[in-house]
């Protein structure tokens, strides 16, 4: 906002001083200090839940690398459904979930670890928000795929049973969760950030 006010009033402007000796910035960031606090408060607050929760899928998966379902063969060492379609699928589902939860922790450290100046909340904290979450919702959603293919794979199914709709129906509820509660946030902010709003649009100057 402190951008907009500045671009429509004259250059000489900026810097001069009211009666309290401060300048229109100075001002402005002062008028709006407990925004500012508000937001970095709410801002912290949901980087800590997500990076709890992506450290813990991190972690699941890390160990889930090394335990192939069902075993593997007492003679080569080698999985014993490493031919099985859902067992690649469980493996790729795997690494997805692990490399996207990975870098999820590492953005919502970063936004944790800013300086949440005033210019940051501008671009730069919700875009990294904005990685951060759909990357945390991408590692979900991989580690229910990588659930359901085990599961497949360890009790047989061939597709066309009860237990393989239910089991594929049960992995997505999470994931359907997971969007409904997510994507709106990450659409708003998507909008505020980069969309027409008041940071963009043409402005007549006062003088």
């Amino acid at each position: 906002m402190d951008l907009e006010v500045e671009s429509i009033v004259p250059v000489e402007m900026h810097e001069s001083l009211n009666t309290s000796h401060m300048t229109p910035r100075e001002l402005f960031t002062k008028n709006h200090e407990k925004l500012m606090n508000n937001a970095e408060k709410s801002i912290k607050e949901t980087a800590t839940s997500c990076t709890v929760v992506a450290a813990l899928i991190v972690t699941i998966m890390f160990a889930v690398a090394f335990t192939a379902p069902g075993g593997s063969d007492s003679n080569t060492g080698l999985p014993i459904f490493m031919d099985k379609k859902l067992f690649k699928i469980f493996i790729i589902s795997d690494v997805i979930s692990l490399v996207t939860s990975t870098t999820s922790v590492i953005i919502f450290l970063g936004i944790l670890t800013s300086r949440y100046a005033e210019d940051d909340f501008l671009a730069s904290l919700p875009t990294k928000m904005m990685i951060g979450l759909s990357t945390l919702f991408l590692s979900i959603s991989a580690m229910m795929i990588a659930f359901s293919a085990a599961v497949i794979v360890m009790t047989g199914d061939n597709g066309n049973s009860k237990t393989f709709i239910g089991n594929l129906l049960l992995a997505f509820l999470p994931i359907t969760i997971s969007i409904w509660m997510q994507f709106s946030l990450i659409v708003e902010i998507f909008i505020s950030t980069y969309g027409p709003g008041i940071f963009n649009k043409k402005v007549r100057p006062w003088y």
